[in-house]
């Protein structure tokens, strides 16, 4: 018997992070039902890498199966009623609209909960719920330029590395993977219901546990060789720019709106699908001789008015001292008995009903070696003698 035989789940996401969490649940046995709108979810139509499918694009077949598909119009009343009456026996509701979406579409945790008081609902965003990036977009290369990663690769005096795939994507689908299975867990054991709140940045973030806490502990910095030691398949411009003072992110910009903001006719006339594709190196060079004209933060600011997709570039002294960082509390603080006092990137899931804690730190060797052993039976004659024959090390 499949392991999540008779739980149902509504996915109301879209592009990667959602449906690939979603798939997952489907792997295991769900019964997930993709609820999209009925010209259906966009990612069918979008061109992966220039691999357009037959009917299907290959990108959304890769992140769909184990699903049946629903397709209904949200924004009629009847489409509503229908999804409220899959909701009323649904066990899991997993969607990633933009903040405020779901609360405008009536489709919110607490309009949701009280028609299903047992529903686990699943939300995803790319910075947090709230804080001062919340209406940032969310999108997977601006997520990894910010996250201090892209300076742990790389030769020294090259322009920081992006991963070859969709790294921040992938990791916030394991997240709320894991999240919808934590509060399936809880809900058996109580029968309630919670809301369980994922994060793009903080996901991305807590997943370099070693990395950061060989920064934030062990107070080295991220210092790259001289040789390289470390997508093609995305239209230009995508990728990571100097400026004059550092580097920024593009991602995908309207090629129109970049011409508009630099002034350059260039871009005026060029298809983004088909020039996006042929012209990605003339199109990179253009933006080489623009960008180090301004700041980084000039540019940002720029960008971020006329709704071009960009973002900063970090290292990870910028990231740890970061306004949405701090406001998700990303990082946790604890001491330890020979570390002193010790800082690393905290559980990135938010349970509404079972928040996670920092009950101990990392143990030291066999430090409850004895604990465990009486709590499945052994006596302290058993155990002096596991220890004397070194099958079992006891700290202290």
């Amino acid at each position: 018997m499949s392991i999540l035989k008779d739980i149902r789940v509504i996915d109301c996401s879209i592009a990667m992070a959602g449906p690939f969490a979603a798939q997952r649940l489907g792997d295991m046995g769900a019964d997930v039902i993709k609820v999209e709108p009925t010209s259906g979810e966009w990612q069918r139509h979008a061109a992966a890498g220039g691999a357009t499918g037959n009917q299907i694009n290959v990108s959304f077949l890769s992140l769909n199966r184990n699903k049946r598909s629903l397709a209904i119009d949200l924004k009629a009343a009847e489409g509503k009623t229908v999804l409220i009456d899959l909701v009323r026996g649904a066990d899991v509701f997993l969607q990633n609209y933009r903040p405020g979406v779901a609360e405008r579409l009536g489709v919110d945790y607490a309009t949701l909960s009280a028609i299903n008081p047992r529903l686990i609902y699943i939300s995803m965003s790319g910075y947090g719920e709230d804080g001062p990036y919340r209406s940032y977009p969310g999108q997977d290369l601006l997520l990894q330029g910010m996250s201090g990663a892209m300076l742990s690769a790389g030769a020294e005096g090259e322009p920081p590395a992006p991963a070859g795939q969709y790294l921040v994507d992938a990791i916030t689908a394991y997240s709320a993977f894991e999240g919808a299975l934590a509060a399936l867990f809880h809900r058996e054991r109580t029968g309630e219901g919670q809301l369980v709140q994922v994060n793009m940045l903080d996901a991305i973030t807590t997943i370099q546990m070693q990395e950061l806490s060989v920064f934030t502990v062990g107070g080295k910095p991220q210092t790259r060789s001289a040789e390289r030691h470390a997508h093609s398949y995305i239209r230009a411009p995508y990728g990571v720019f100097s400026t004059r003072d550092g580097y920024i992110t593009l991602a995908m910009a309207s090629l129109r709106k970049l011409g508009e903001v630099l002034d350059d006719p260039f871009f005026a006339d060029m298809d983004e699908e088909k020039d996006g594709w042929t012209q990605r190196d003339a199109i990179f060079a253009r933006l080489k001789e623009h960008l180090p004209t301004r700041d980084s933060a000039d540019w940002l600011a720029i960008f971020r008015a006329a709704d071009i997709w960009a973002g900063p570039v970090y290292g990870y002294a910028d990231l740890i001292d970061d306004p949405q960082i701090r406001h998700n509390g990303t990082f946790v603080e604890y001491d330890h008995p020979t570390e002193g006092r010790v800082k690393t990137p905290g559980f990135p899931i938010r349970f509404s009903r079972t928040p996670s804690t920092v009950t101990r730190g990392a143990p030291l060797v066999g430090e409850h070696s004895a604990d465990v052993l009486r709590e499945i039976g052994r006596s302290d004659d058993e155990i002096a003698q596991l220890v004397e024959s070194g099958v079992v090390r006891q700290h202290g």
